[in-house]
């Protein structure tokens, strides 16, 4: 089990980088003066990895995963996309946020079909794909149903599946499954691995709660308190696929605690 202190390349890193940032900073301007809210981030995210952010509220994690995704500009600094300048949204990156943010008037199908409307992308071919991504979360049967009449994990298996549908290369959960109840919650992390598995994904995952990062992740980058740093980057060396057994385990406890230490330390 090993932490570094600014992990720009590890054993997992090794070789080619799908995302790659050095030094960047991100300031917002406000009425009392330009708040800092990161402060030289650097990392490399390689391609099929999954990767958890976690730290304390207000330091950064969602305006990172923002930046990588292209929805907000960094203000100095290099982000990188399999070897580009990135600052714009791309094709290849989805986005998938706390609430399921479902539009109540459409069918769970059409749903999922939103992003094959907005990209212009082959309405038949997403159709199949779409029905394939519900069969594979077990929502076959509700495809005509609309988000009145689901449950709360159902929702956002709706909204996983619209996430994968325009088949993007990553990822970017914004603490997807913080709202759903602890059992639910961890059905979720479950399907979201199966899913990660058989896609071969990148996945970039913001979440508050560090046994989750662990339990899902390759590595987890663990942030300092505003202006935002990586004080740390654990890498997780646990078995795949990850099973129920897991969350019990004396290794994940110990990965847990090595992150709280972090976390304390950077306070």
């Amino acid at each position: 089990m090993t932490a570094t202190p600014l992990a720009t390349e590890s054993p997992t890193t090794a070789g080619r980088s799908l995302i790659t940032a050095r030094s960047l900073y991100k300031v917002f301007p406000s009425s009392s003066g330009p708040v800092l809210a990161l402060d030289d981030v650097s990392f490399d995210i390689r391609a099929g990895e999954f990767v958890s952010l976690v730290g304390p509220s207000g330091c950064g994690k969602s305006t990172l995963l923002n930046i990588i995704g292209g929805l907000l500009h960094h203000s100095r600094g290099e982000l990188r996309y399999a070897g580009e300048e990135h600052s714009q949204p791309r094709r290849e990156f989805g986005m998938m946020f706390q609430t399921p943010l479902l539009l109540p008037w459409r069918t769970v199908l059409k749903n999922v079909m939103l992003p094959v409307e907005v990209l212009g992308l082959r309405k038949a071919e997403a159709k199949t794909r779409a029905e394939d991504l519900l069969t594979m979360v077990g929502l076959s049967e509700f495809a005509g149903r609309y988000p009145a009449e689901l449950s709360g994990g159902m929702k956002q298996r709706v909204a996983l599946c619209r996430l994968l549908v325009s088949d993007p290369e990553v990822l970017l959960m914004d603490e997807p499954f913080g709202a759903l109840d602890e059992f639910t919650r961890e059905a979720m992390n479950a399907e979201l691995l199966r899913v990660w598995a058989e896609t071969k994904k990148t996945a970039i995952f913001v979440t508050h709660n560090i046994s989750e990062a662990v339990f899902l992740s390759d590595r987890v980058f663990v942030m300092t308190p505003r202006p935002g740093r990586l004080a740390g980057v654990v890498e997780i060396d646990l078995p795949r696929p990850r099973t129920e057994a897991i969350w019990s385990s004396p290794e994940l406890l110990e990965y847990t605690a090595q992150i709280r230490g972090i976390l304390g330390g950077a306070h």
